[in-house]
């Protein structure tokens, strides 16, 4: 990260609030914009130009698959921010009728550390999560046939997130599948994809096997907090999957695949599908490299396995994707500031 130069301002910046509506209309349609921010952030992160601590996790007693994430990061280049994302995933609440998770992000300033907005963070979380997995799907097809029947194992806002940037940014599918253990969940996600104008039949599938075996790209965004799927024969045609939830695939599977992640540090720990494996395995041979690592060309991606991206979410994507949300708020000139916010300014009143 680069230090602050002699000439950087030094003076208490006004704080923000930047409401859910707000970031909704700063990203609506931007998806290719949004996937090119991704890819630099991760050209960055791999070049050193960042600070992204390990994820703190905040668990409680008797509520195994309740917690909330703390993300601290920091990037440099044009972005040039500091902050932490705190995010809640609370399966219960699917059942009250309200999201799984909410979330908010601040930043701060790389001068003075001051905290300059608060943003609502669960659009932008499911934004860059869909973001860095359209980004994987294009990369990690590139040298095999690019898939045309895409599979959603998971039926809830990040797999709506993820179909909107694949469509976003160019995908189109002969056939979609669906399956959610939740029928309501299942039935909600097509009638999502018809309204979307999604072509190709839509097809709700009654088991994960029949999803999988029928799917060329599997998007898992499930809730898992272990691995469910055993089979490594449901994989024999070597199809791309993106693993966003991390927790679904049993060791077994991982070690039969090529291994793509988004940092190798973060994602093999947390009791992941891959720390699993690693933990089977005694060793990190399994992993093949970073999408950084795609992108620049120093690791291939070979045709004849299944090949499995599990990113595990840094904290530096919330960080640039938010700073551009901030950045539109502020030219669209409707930026909230709280007057006063930062009261006590001097050191002896």
């Amino acid at each position: 990260m680069p230090e602050p130069s002699p000439t950087s301002s030094t003076t208490v910046p006004p704080f923000a609030v930047i409401s859910g509506v707000q970031v909704q209309r700063a990203l609506q349609k931007r998806e290719n914009s949004i996937v090119q921010l991704v890819e630099a952030t991760y050209r960055q992160h791999s070049a050193g130009d960042s600070v992204n601590p390990p994820s703190y996790f905040l668990r409680f007693p008797g509520r195994p698959l309740a917690r909330i994430i703390a993300l601290p990061a920091a990037i440099g280049g044009q972005v040039r921010v500091a902050g932490l994302k705190w995010i809640s995933s609370f399966p219960e609440n699917v059942a009250a009728g309200i999201p799984r998770a909410s979330a908010v992000l601040i930043l701060n300033d790389p001068d003075t550390g001051y905290p300059f907005a608060c943003l609502e963070s669960s659009i932008i979380s499911a934004t860059r999560t869909a973001a860095m997995a359209a980004s994987a799907a294009d990369w990690l097809s590139r040298g095999r046939l690019r898939p045309k029947r895409v599979g959603f194992f998971g039926a809830g806002l990040i797999a709506r997130y993820i179909h909107t940037f694949l469509a976003g940014t160019g995908w189109s599918f002969d056939e979609i599948g669906v399956h959610d253990l939740n029928a309501d969940s299942a039935a909600g996600f097509r009638g999502y994809l018809e309204q979307s104008g999604a072509v190709g039949p839509i097809t709700v599938h009654d088991s994960a096997e029949q999803l999988i075996r029928s799917s060329d790209l599997v998007v898992f965004a499930t809730v898992a907090g272990e691995p469910h799927v055993s089979d490594v024969t449901w994989f024999a045609h070597n199809p791309l999957v993106l693993h966003v939830s991390l927790r679904d695939l049993t060791p077994e599977i991982v070690l039969a695949s090529t291994n793509i992640v988004d940092d190798i540090e973060h994602c093999l720990k947390a009791d992941t599908s891959p720390h699993l494996a690693e933990q089977l395995a005694g060793d990190r041979d399994f992993v093949h490299g970073t999408l950084a690592d795609v992108m620049a060309g120093r690791v291939g991606v070979p045709s004849n396995r299944p090949v499995v991206f599990s990113p595990f979410g840094l904290g530096v994507l919330d960080l640039a994707v938010g700073k551009y949300v901030y950045d539109e708020v502020v030219r669209s000139g409707e930026l909230h500031v709280i007057d006063g916010f930062f009261h006590e300014l001097r050191r002896y009143g």
